[in-house]
């Protein structure tokens, strides 16, 4: 029997004084309210009574680091899944406002096509490198649940994309905060969404770097 179910935990707050869009990026660090945000999240894994009984990571340090407490508390070692990196953009170590684009006319065509989207990796590239990533959590365990320690943009296009929905969206209506989890259950070998949890909401994390 594979894996029971499947949680999709984001990273916590990041450290980025330069308030950049860091994308992929080396060595953006949690906070010192990150690593907070984090460990709320091993908590509330914990608290459920999830059966954790492996832990993938993106290749990038803020999940590792988010996946400290959760390795800690649950006895595991976390492994490294290239498929859970943050999506690529070519805005990535810029700073990205309204005013910022108005002011720079040669930006304005990467925006031509929000559904795919023309600035970044195609939503349905990331769609497919997350379905990999889970099928291989799945399969990795014969019991209990996977956590995948990942990044904003892919937890969100996967609940789009089992619910149905457009993946066209408003990036700042994204239901996926710092260090939350968003839990599937694996059904006669497909996903259904069957709860999310934000765990860290009191500590008002600074979500400014996200692609």
């Amino acid at each position: 029997m594979p894996a029971q179910r499947i949680h999709l935990v984001r990273h916590g707050e990041v450290n980025n004084p330069g308030g950049v869009l860091y994308g992929r990026l080396p060595n953006f660090h949690l906070s010192d309210n990150g690593k907070k945000m984090a460990e709320l999240a091993a908590k509330e894994l914990q608290k459920q009574g999830f059966p954790i009984t492996a832990i993938y990571t993106s290749p990038l340090i803020r999940t590792q680091e988010s996946a400290k407490p959760i390795e800690q508390l649950f006895g595991l070692d976390a492994k490294t899944n290239e498929d859970l990196i943050e999506p690529w953009n070519v805005f990535e170590g810029r700073k990205l406002s309204f005013s910022n684009v108005v002011a720079r006319p040669h930006w304005w065509w990467r925006f031509r096509n929000p559904a795919r989207p023309s600035w970044g990796e195609p939503f349905r590239d990331i769609i497919s490198r997350m379905e990999e990533a889970i099928n291989m959590a799945k399969n990795s365990v014969s019991s209990g649940d996977v956590v995948l320690v990942t990044h904003q943009l892919p937890i969100w296009v996967m609940h789009l994309h089992l619910a149905g929905e457009k993946l066209m969206h408003d990036p700042r209506k994204r239901r996926c905060a710092l260090s939350s989890i968003t839990s599937f259950e694996v059904s006669q070998g497909t996903l259904k969404e069957v709860g999310y949890l934000d765990p860290a909401a009191s500590l008002n994390g600074k979500d400014g770097g996200a692609v």
